[in-house]
């Protein structure tokens, strides 16, 4: 297959999404005709046809949706690689990804990664956060999307590397007149008479929640799932479900939202979170120096 055309993918990527070629043209600021020269040269390049015109416009074959995918996927690394690149003719000397979970980011790791830069001696060094749940991190630092993935450590991260971070404490947050409010400390299985607002099943946390679940014989009954932490604690404040949150998270909103935060009684709710990068001895300059800041929080 000959070298694919960055200018030809994003156009095809437009002409996806409006479902139209000259749609497509308009937005990319050129003719209709020129758009369809390179797609049928595209779908010379890779051998398959990857449109399928209908009567108001085109949509995507099955090839085509593959492709698409693919094609956004190399359109987001070169952008970040232009970004990147443009950091350093800039003078940047370091720069840093970091993929890391919610619970970190919610609690810790910006003013943690806040402190490291503050060090004049790191003030040419830039870093990045993304926000990924564990499965997604480990894959990122494992394929080189980013340099240090911060997980709870009970992802599997494989052959990575790792090192300590910080803990916290899971507990549980319910509204102030709700039946649970006046206990001093709960067991799972004390709530799985109510319904909870957790986050995305793939997190970790809501993993391990089923997983224990399951081990009592019981079902974990979500009310609603959502994006973070403060999405969960406005659902309890109100009153629609309540909500397993770290109480590093939780005491900010607590007094603000009305909500009881109350300790749980299990070996698992103190959580141990870990720093993971492929080999410690290929870290970048800028990243071992963050590793080791970060590392040193725990």
């Amino acid at each position: 297959m000959r070298d694919l055309d960055f200018t030809t993918l994003r156009l095809f990527v437009i002409v996806c999404e409006t479902g139209n070629i000259a749609r497509a043209g308009e937005r990319a600021n050129i003719v209709g005709s020129a758009i369809s020269k390179r797609l049928s040269q595209l779908e010379d390049t890779v051998g398959t046809p990857l449109l399928a015109r209908k009567r108001h416009g085109v949509v995507p074959t099955a090839a085509g949706q593959t492709l698409l995918e693919h094609a956004r996927s190399m359109l987001a690394s070169a952008a970040r690689i232009e970004r990147d690149m443009g950091a350093y003719a800039a003078g940047v000397r370091g720069q840093v990804r970091i993929l890391a979970s919610a619970s970190a980011l919610a609690e810790s790791l910006a003013d943690d990664v806040a402190s490291f830069l503050k060090q004049s001696k790191h003030k040419s060094i830039r870093v990045d956060i993304e926000e990924r749940v564990s499965p997604e991190i480990v894959r990122g630092i494992r394929d080189g999307t980013a340099s240090l993935g911060i997980c709870w450590d009970a992802a599997d991260i494989g052959n990575l590397q790792s090192r300590p971070y910080r803990c916290d404490h899971l507990c549980m947050v319910v509204p102030e007149k709700h039946p649970l409010a006046s206990s001093k400390s709960l067991r799972f299985a004390q709530t799985l008479d109510y319904e909870h607002a957790g986050l995305p099943v793939t997190s970790a946390v809501q993993v391990m929640l089923q997983r224990e679940a399951a081990q009592l014989g019981r079902a974990l009954a979500y009310r609603v799932v959502v994006a973070n932490f403060e999405a969960a604690l406005r659902v309890v404040r109100a009153g629609l479900a309540i909500s397993l949150v770290p109480r590093e998270v939780a005491d900010i909103y607590a007094k603000a939202y009305s909500l009881k935060v109350i300790p749980l009684a299990e070996p698992w709710a103190q959580r141990r979170f870990i720093i993971c990068y492929r080999d410690a001895q290929a870290l970048a300059p800028a990243a071992q120096l963050l590793a080791d800041h970060l590392g040193s929080q725990h």
